[in-house]
């Protein structure tokens, strides 16, 4: 069976309390709930990890993405300027697709850089939680 890592980082722990109007009110949990769904739709395994520290997600992704289908990474505000993480999913040699729950291009001028977005077969950006089941077909596709 294909495995997937989904890892999402700092303040996606949040989800349904901050920024409701960008972000939406629905919970990691049902983020976690609705990827599952999907995974098993897939006949995929998933793991998912979230975390507000860089390096602890560094260290998920070390330990848990070598032999997957690839990542899934929503790294919030990591994506604008984490050369470790960067550096990180390149070494990794799993495809990987970052995923945006809101539409980066939208909104701040900063956030419409993303350097992590590099090491991406693909982003996907402003569709919501949507946005994690198109990245876990493209990746079960493979």
């Amino acid at each position: 069976m294909k495995r997937v890592v989904v890892a999402n980082g700092p303040n996606l722990n949040l989800l349904g309390k901050r920024e409701p109007h960008i972000y939406g009110t629905r919970s990691l949990g049902d983020l976690n709930d609705a990827v599952r769904a999907k995974a098993k739709e897939l006949d995929v395994e998933v793991s998912l990890f979230q975390s507000n520290h860089e390096g602890e997600i560094i260290d998920f992704l070390h330990k848990e993405a070598p032999g997957s289908a690839g990542i899934i990474i929503n790294p919030g505000a990591l994506s604008h300027y984490s050369l470790a993480l960067y550096d990180c999913l390149l070494a990794l040699a799993v495809p990987v697709v970052e995923v945006h729950l809101s539409n980066l291009h939208a909104r701040e001028e900063y956030r419409s850089k993303s350097v992590t977005a590099r090491a991406a077969r693909g982003v996907i950006t402003g569709l919501g939680f949507a946005g994690y089941d198109l990245a876990l077909e493209f990746l079960t596709s493979l």
